[in-house]
């Protein structure tokens, strides 16, 4: 959940400033789309990899994950510094990386009966429903509201960061989330996530100049990429049984 540190730093930046970039979200679009594109492409070559050659998409994975995790950091930093034709680059592989590592997921989701890719395509078009409305809400929150809104989210993303990583612990000694609570997790972070979209509009004007296109965009592929998992997760969940 590397979107909380991103979402956090934003907040910081954002907290009583005017708009510094107030054209700086349509600057990003182009990359987000970018971004999402490659992640899509990610995910089909890990879900060729894993029908064609399973023995080895376990360690590709991780080693995948760990990649992934060190170029946030360093794609952010150098983002950040406004580096853009070395930070471009580092996030394409960022983003492919990403949807190699949701390859798993996206493999159960088209294992499940009642998912499979129409789910999985319900929840990118969820995601753009909820980009609709949530431009529509965020870019009219009051400095009042907007702080007030992404403070609350900022809270709730950090509980459901703790109840994920207990999710992993419990797992790891082989108990397992029923169904039931499964449904709610996954509910609870696509309500959140949401959030974090409506927030977006509010927040990244405030943080990033209209130059500073980059960053602002890794924080909006962040949101939508861990919206598409909830909304993904939440359906497999409903469509399960314990």
């Amino acid at each position: 959940m590397s979107n909380t540190s991103n979402f956090r730093q934003a907040m910081r930046q954002a907290n009583g400033q005017p708009l510094v970039g107030p054209n700086v979200i349509a600057n990003a679009l182009p990359y987000v789309g970018g971004g999402l594109v490659l992640t899509a492409i990610g995910t089909y070559g890990g879900l060729h990899v894993l029908q064609t050659n399973p023995a080895i998409f376990m360690p590709t994975f991780w080693g995948a994950l760990i990649v992934e995790l060190i170029l946030f950091f360093v794609a952010r930093g150098v983002a950040e510094k406004g580096n853009n034709s070395t930070a471009l680059p580092l996030l394409a592989t960022y983003s492919l990386l990403s949807g190699y590592t949701l390859t798993g997921l996206v493999a159960l989701a088209l294992s499940t009966p009642g998912v499979g890719i129409t789910g999985i395509g319900i929840s990118a078009l969820g995601c753009g429903v909820t980009f609709i409305a949530a431009r529509q809400i965020g870019s009219n929150l009051s400095e009042e509201d907007g702080m007030a809104l992404a403070k609350t989210v900022q809270l709730g993303v950090i509980a459901l960061v703790v109840v994920l990583v207990a999710q992993v612990l419990c797992s790891v000694f082989g108990i397992f989330t029923p169904t039931w609570l499964e449904v709610g997790i996954s509910g609870l972070g696509v309500f959140l996530f949401a959030g974090v979209a409506v927030v977006d509009f509010y927040i990244l004007p405030r943080s990033y100049r209209d130059d500073q296109y980059l960053p602002a965009a890794l924080s909006m592929y962040l949101t939508y990429i861990n919206l598409f998992v909830f909304i993904l997760r939440f359906l497999i969940a409903l469509n399960s049984r314990d």
